[in-house]
């Protein structure tokens, strides 16, 4: 019996050695690649890292777009979060951002799933996000706040602040106003 494992491992390994065929060339390259320009066909960079509690953690995209995602566990429960960020303007305007994102946890005590979009803006005085998520079988909670600070004279500023909060029926909401002098 062992004989027959032996020989089914040689196998295996036989079937597995690279095999080029002495009668093509290797060297040869289509035309279409050739054509095109050497910086087309760079690979995006990847970021993949491990923090100390075990979570592995990638980051991959372009300057406009970018995908990410985490693996991990604590104790008895294991998570996993993805999401996509698209840049939508990155000018003189202002930045304007949008995510979306989702996440499941397996736990003993339960599991959960969690989607959502997050928008966000800003530019040189004011701020401004958005972020509505679901919990599966749950409720929804929208989370708004938005903000500015404008200069006044040589070293005044003054600054607002308004948030907006809803999980189910809660509500929350919030102002401020600020009159800041540096001296």
């Amino acid at each position: 019996m062992q004989s027959l494992y032996i020989f089914a491992g040689i196998l295996v390994a036989v079937a597995a050695q690279e095999y080029i065929q002495p009668y093509i060339m290797v060297d040869r390259y289509p035309d279409w690649y050739i054509s095109r320009s050497q910086n087309e066909h760079l690979r995006l960079r990847r970021q993949l890292s491990v923090n100390k509690n075990g979570d592995v953690t990638l980051a991959h995209g372009s300057p406009n777009d970018k995908v990410f995602g985490t693996l991990g566990s604590r104790g008895e429960s294991a998570f996993g979060k993805l999401g996509y960020q698209h840049n939508f303007i990155n000018d003189n305007r202002g930045k304007l951002t949008g995510t979306a994102y989702g996440s499941r946890v397996l736990s003993p005590y339960g599991n959960s799933n969690h989607l959502g979009g997050r928008v966000d803006w800003a530019s040189k005085h004011t701020s401004a996000s958005l972020d509505v998520s679901k919990q599966m079988h749950g409720p929804t909670a929208i989370q708004a706040a938005a903000g500015g600070r404008w200069p006044v004279g040589r070293n005044g500023e003054i600054s607002a602040q308004g948030t907006y909060d809803r999980i189910g029926r809660m509500q929350d909401y919030g102002g401020r106003l600020g009159y800041t002098y540096r001296f």
